[in-house]
């Protein structure tokens, strides 16, 4: 008898760590525009849509706050769109909104306080 391993599942959390988390909880909140549904201690859990979750928690442990090799990807409606309104509310963006050919994207990128990449990026 076969089990589905994902059975169960309602909810996913991306987890990016910090030693400043009122500051990183504020980009995410203030100039990301995303909503925290969960304050507990030393972590903010924001809401990204449906079940999608980006948590942020202060470093602990064997925790570290890294951002070499991954990146958080947004997809939106209209990249442009979420581009002017980012840079209206200040957000610092390391290019504008482009095409990347071989994936079929209009993508642009930025770094949360701590430096972990986060893209925008629209299916075309």
């Amino acid at each position: 008898m076969s089990i589905d391993p994902t059975a169960g599942i309602s909810a996913q959390i991306s987890w990016v760590y910090t030693h400043d988390l009122e500051s990183t909880a504020g980009f995410y909140a203030q100039a990301l525009g995303l909503e925290c549904v969960r304050a507990e201690g030393r972590a903010r859990v924001f809401r990204v849509t449906g079940g999608a979750h980006i948590g942020i928690c202060e470093a602990f442990a064997d925790r570290v706050v890294e951002a070499k090799g991954g990146m958080i990807s947004l997809v939106v409606e209209n990249v442009d769109a979420c581009y002017d309104n980012l840079l209206a509310r200040g957000v610092e963006i390391e290019s504008p909104p482009h095409h990347l050919q071989q994936f079929g994207i209009r993508t642009f990128f930025l770094r949360d306080p701590n430096g972990y990449v986060i893209e925008f990026q629209q299916f075309e």
